[in-house]
């Protein structure tokens, strides 16, 4: 089946798949397996604080794949000026700005030849990233893993609010893993489907087995929104996220919570595969993955999923 969307011209892709920007479970090799799939693959910024490691990455890429990939740089982080500079430097073709204002550094991406999507959560912050000059927005629901919009708005009431009030590509995400729900994005008014914790599961993720084995052992109940008073984030429950509940309800002051949980958790949990002392980002759609796959097949199976699912409901409307 031939796909022609938006989102496929726009990023020049084969299919309208977008990998998330995962900062541990991501990776050159993954962003590499994924676009070579013919979707956009997504080197996570926010795992690079050095300059050297970034550029090795990112040329890696680019002497691995002729074909599109994407920086996301997570503003909230320090070295976000740095990220931007070198995405501008080598050339890279599409980023992804997340957690911050957007007006901050589309127009300077744009003016170099960037294409640049940029993550939100609500209506108001989708009509902000239009008046940023952004090529599409990436509607991120509370079903996602990771850093969660503090309003909680799930991805199947998201989309279709945004879908009426803006003209410019949409791509939607939280807890999509099947084919059966990117139809139904498509349904509800996306243009693309941005994946995150499936990739995460993949045999070429950099996530360490540990990790991946609790994704694929998940049940409907298996993750749990931590952090509401600082920065909502989804995980997957652990000895840690049980912590960091009672502290959100504990008389601990926002900076105590974050002393507590200290740097580097989710480095520990994901890459290093410690699940009872680390942080285990995943969105709900953990549940919905059993096994543990190359990319090219679970782009496969979520293209026939999607196909398979058309065929089956295209009767209703005889």
């Amino acid at each position: 089946m031939n796909f022609k969307t938006k989102v496929t011209e726009l990023l020049n892709i084969e299919y309208p798949i977008v990998e998330g920007g995962m900062v541990w479970a991501g990776g050159v090799k993954l962003a590499i397996s994924v676009s070579e799939a013919g979707c956009l693959g997504t080197l996570g910024g926010g795992a690079f604080s050095d300059e050297e490691s970034l550029i090795s990455s990112i040329q890696t890429i680019k002497s691995s794949t002729i074909k599109p990939f994407a920086l996301n740089i997570p503003m909230i982080y320090s070295h976000a000026d740095m990220l931007v500079e070198i995405a501008i430097a080598q050339s890279v073709p599409i980023v992804i700005t997340s957690g911050g204002d957007p007006s901050k550094y589309t127009n300077y991406l744009k003016k170099n030849g960037i294409i640049t999507l940029h993550v939100i959560s609500t209506v108001g912050q989708s009509l902000k990233a239009i008046n940023a000059g952004v090529d599409a927005v990436i509607c991120e629901g509370s079903e996602a893993g990771g850093h969660n919009g503090r309003d909680e708005i799930t991805t199947i009431s998201l989309i279709p609010q945004i879908a009426k009030k803006i003209s410019i590509p949409i791509i939607a995400a939280g807890g999509i893993a099947t084919g059966e729900q990117m139809l139904a994005s498509f349904v509800l008014g996306a243009d693309a489907v941005q994946i995150g914790t499936l990739f995460a599961s993949s045999e070429e993720s950099s996530a360490h087995p540990n990790y991946k084995k609790m994704i694929i052992e998940s049940e409907d109940t298996s993750t749990i929104m931590t952090s509401r008073r600082n920065s909502p984030v989804r995980v997957l429950k652990n000895s840690f996220s049980k912590k960091m509940i009672n502290w959100d309800y504990s008389n601990l002051s926002k900076e105590e919570i974050n002393d507590k949980i200290g740097r580097g958790r989710s480095m520990q949990g994901i890459l290093m595969g410690d699940i009872d002392n680390g942080i285990l980002l995943a969105g709900q759609s953990s549940a919905l993955i059993q096994r543990v796959e190359p990319v090219s097949q679970q782009i496969n199976n979520l293209i026939k999923e999607m196909i398979q699912s058309f065929d089956r409901i295209k009767h209703y409307f005889n």
